[in-house]
């Protein structure tokens, strides 16, 4: 209760960032999922994106027990792996994500189960094993030029071969990206 000559004290200011109300508009869930298109990635997207798939796939053979004939160290040197476990990984965050239906995570499974035997598929073609590595061979069409002969390459350091790999990609989009730029209208900002 007050009276006039103890009025009520005027209510604390909130400081910056702690008013409930300063966030009113912006999502309360981060976007969902979308298809990753790795050929048109900036060097920061695919960063992120490298760095989530792998602690994805990471998590995906140690909870499934996945052998590295499905599921080999250096999946990330071939392309044909890279797009299969980013679709797989795409396909389970939208079934485990909480606005699902509860029979989602259920379609995810059947959908692993086909996507296991297509990532045997690809590990027996691409020759890549649990200690070594190598590109995936190329046929050539008639008209090109035979294929480089391929050599197996040890390599003793799974995560240190994995960052490498990461450093050179985003380097080398970094590198397209300057060029690209570089090469605008300063004028227009069109390309010539």
């Amino acid at each position: 209760m007050t009276d006039e000559k103890n009025p009520p004290e005027p209510p604390e200011a909130v400081p910056p960032g702690d008013d409930p109300a300063d966030g009113f508009g912006e999502p309360l869930l981060p976007e969902p999922p979308h298809p990753i298109n790795w050929n048109l990635l900036t060097a920061d997207e695919a960063e992120a994106e490298w760095l989530e798939l792998n602690k994805w796939t990471d998590w995906l053979r140690r909870t499934y027990g996945l052998p590295a004939s499905v599921l080999p160290p250096f999946w990330h040197r071939h392309p044909e792996l890279v797009w299969e476990l980013s679709a797989l990984h795409l396909h389970w965050l939208a079934a485990y994500d909480p606005e699902q239906n509860a029979s989602a995570p259920l379609g995810w499974h059947r959908d692993f189960a086909d996507a296991r035997q297509r990532l045997r598929d690809w590990v027996a073609a691409c020759g890549t094993r649990l200690d070594r590595d190598r590109p995936t061979r190329q046929t050539a069409w008639p008209g090109e030029d035979p294929s480089e002969p391929v050599e197996d390459r040890i390599i003793e350091d799974r995560d240190q071969d994995f960052v490498q790999f990461v450093l050179d990609d985003v380097q080398a989009r970094r590198e397209a990206e300057e060029a690209f730029f570089a090469g605008l209208n300063p004028a227009t900002g069109e390309p010539p």
